[in-house]
């Protein structure tokens, strides 16, 4: 008996080893299994996912698959151009962040609302009407799971504390009420979940949203910083962290895409990033990834965030039933200097540029942000649907934001009437056809109103100027326009308004009867 019990337990071990071996394979293969099942309900269901992630204030020359001499390394938004279409001649309607919002949730061009130019505040009320219809709203008719994480900056009616009438400066505190209800979030627009910022990363409450509440009381006051490190002054809670902002955005994206996988809907995010906007605070584990200061260690950071989303979704079993869109709301803050005796933007600088031999934030464009320039609105668009968009395809027809809309309820299958979506185009038939056309001319509008329409090659600029940031800030409808022939001068160096005449007079008519109808886009 002594010797069988010596015998059973000298064999333990080896037992116990064989034992470990088959549960790790046991795990790995029912895992495996577990993402094959979740896949195939999701394809199951008929529609994708959708994920549209919109970076801030980032320009056409900061991915290095657009513009190879750049120093910084985006490997992750080069993966989504080598496995996607790449949308060469795509523009945000606007050149800042809340018309292009705008634009991007409704189909339509925000000059048509009562903001005719600039941007809305941290404190401002909402720009979407209750009745207007969203993306958002579309998805969740076409049977999808909704969620907003990120950059709102499409205004709230934040709770007024007992007395207060709401009337403030523009980024002051109009007497908030933090432990009270938000009336008119993302989630009174169509969005089933919400977690981000009001309004942009520099400007005050800074304090998270999530759904229809403050996240966290603030009990801070932040204090205002100058540039690189950006910051207006005003209230900000504990957890509110400025260089940690966007990890805490991503790790919710993430959180989202990972729950979500697992269910029997297909889901719809929107990720609005708050980078590389102002504040240019990269999180330390960034800072130093490049030779181009913050601003091209940050564009580093905004690349990972990129990158996480796409591990999320592949390690969620769904990469194959998964639509990625990738743009920005606008072209980058950095100026370009051609003056080789300028100083560039560097670690503690308050400089905001760099000569063009160190980086072209905008690529070949002339301007900048807020600029009716092509820097202002000419930006990245990428678009990734395994089995349906062909890789390391290229596009270059014309297209803006507002086609987001009409595009997504395409590829949901959901149909809408004509008082949705006016200025809005669907991508779809370009996915299958890099000739395909948008059918309509695309507006262009500046911070200060100045507008621009395209047809082709052509461009013209109704005013005299930039209509933004870069000099001659010019008028909005002064004269002479501006017209240019993008197929032979995309730095729009040389005005040919004169020898063009006729076309300065069609275009301009063209212009006239967008403007004054009501849509842009046929139905």
């Amino acid at each position: 008996m002594g010797r069988f019990c010596e015998h059973r337990i000298g064999r333990l071990p080896a037992i116990i080893f064989f034992l470990v071996i088959c549960s790790y394979f046991c795990s790995s293969i029912w895992s495996d299994i577990g993402l094959s099942i979740r896949a195939a309900g999701a394809a199951a269901a008929g529609k994708p996912n959708i994920v549209l992630i919109l970076a801030d204030d980032m320009g056409y020359g900061d991915v290095h698959a657009l513009n190879p001499a750049s120093s910084i390394p985006t490997p992750h938004l080069d993966s989504l151009a080598a496995s996607g279409m790449t949308f060469t001649d795509a523009h945000s309607p606007s050149a800042v962040c809340t018309p292009t919002r705008y634009g991007v949730l409704t189909g339509r061009y925000c000059w048509r609302t009562k903001l005719k130019r600039g941007v809305l505040g941290g404190y401002s009320p909402p720009l979407i009407d209750k009745d207007r219809k969203t993306v958002a709203t579309l998805m969740k008719q076409g049977g999808y799971v909704t969620g907003a994480v990120g950059k709102w900056h499409l205004g709230m009616n934040l709770p007024r504390k007992k007395g207060k009438d709401g009337k403030a400066a523009w980024n002051g505190d109009p007497g908030i009420d933090f432990a009270g209800k938000i009336e008119d979030s993302p989630v009174a627009r169509g969005f089933d979940s919400y977690f981000g910022v009001s309004a942009s990363l520099d400007m005050a409450p800074y304090v998270y949203v999530e759904n229809d509440r403050f996240a966290v009381l603030p009990t801070l006051q932040q204090k205002a910083r100058p540039f690189p490190d950006f910051i207006r002054d005003g209230p900000r809670s504990k957890d509110f962290v400025i260089d940690s902002v966007l990890d805490k955005l991503t790790e919710r994206a993430v959180s989202f895409v990972s729950e979500k996988s697992k269910g029997n809907k297909p889901f719809f995010l929107y990720f609005p990033l708050t980078a590389p906007h102002k504040p240019t605070t990269p999180h330390p584990r960034f800072k130093g990834k490049t030779k181009l200061g913050p601003y091209g260690d940050f564009m580093v950071q905004v690349d990972w965030t990129v990158g996480q989303v796409l591990k999320a979704v592949k390690d969620s079993g769904v990469e194959q039933n998964t639509v990625v869109i990738f743009t920005s709301d606008n072209g980058s803050y950095m100026y370009r200097y051609d003056d080789a005796n300028k100083e560039d933007h560097v670690a503690n600088s308050r400089v905001q540029g760099y000569q063009a031999k160190h980086h072209r934030a905008n690529g070949p464009f002339r301007g900048t942000k807020a600029d009716v320039w092509e820097a202002g609105h000419h930006v990245p668009f990428f678009v990734r649907w395994p089995g349906k968009v062909k890789a390391a395809s290229k596009c270059t027809e014309p297209i803006t934001h507002t086609d987001l809309l009409a595009t997504c309820a395409a590829i949901a299958g959901v149909k809408y009437g004509k008082n949705v979506g006016e200025d809005s185009a669907s991508l779809v038939p370009m996915f299958s056809d890099v000739n395909a056309k948008r059918g309509a001319m695309v507006i262009n509008h500046s911070a200060a109103g100045m507008f621009a329409i395209r047809d082709g090659n052509w461009k013209l600029v109704l005013g005299n100027g930039s209509g933004g940031r870069q000099q001659p800030r010019g008028k909005a409808f002064g004269k002479p326009y501006q017209l240019f022939d993008l197929s032979k001068d995309i730095g729009e160096t040389k005005n040919v308004a004169e020898a063009n005449a006729d076309v300065v007079e069609r275009l301009t008519k063209e212009f006239k009867k967008i403007h004054e109808g009501d849509r842009s886009v046929g139905r």
